[in-house]
């Protein structure tokens, strides 16, 4: 089964508050993963709540990274699609936990677009 692109669902626990509630903090960490995965990254919005919590898309050519923090229980809901086989999401996943100094993190991939056939889709073609 071919598929066009692979989707990671991450509970990311045990967060440093003060990390998870600065909006330009969570830019940049979010931006970095992308780069450093090594996506190319297109647009960028982010969002602080108040009295805290910050929600974030990174749009990168191979699809998006997505954040919602709740900074008083130490959490972070993350999502990173990417289409193609040249980005592994598992990298930004990884990345984000260790910038966040998480203690815990669990994730799901989901297979995105399945096919029978092969598939040939550039990722900037999205």
């Amino acid at each position: 089964m071919n598929t066009l692109g692979r989707h990671i669902l991450a509970e990311i626990y045990g967060c440093n508050p003060q990390t998870l509630n600065d909006r330009e903090l969570i830019e940049r960490i979010m931006v970095d993963s992308a780069l450093e995965a090594g996506a190319e990254v297109r647009e960028v919005a982010f969002h602080k709540f108040s009295p805290q919590g910050v929600s974030g898309v990174v749009v990168i050519s191979e699809s998006h990274l997505t954040i919602h923090t709740w900074p008083e229980l130490g959490y972070a809901a993350v999502d990173v699609f990417t289409c193609g086989d040249r980005i592994n999401p598992w990298d930004a996943c990884n990345y984000l936990t260790e910038k966040f100094n998480a203690k815990h993190m669990t994730a799901t991939e989901v297979k995105r677009g399945l096919f029978d056939q092969p598939v040939s889709v550039k990722a900037s073609s999205l």
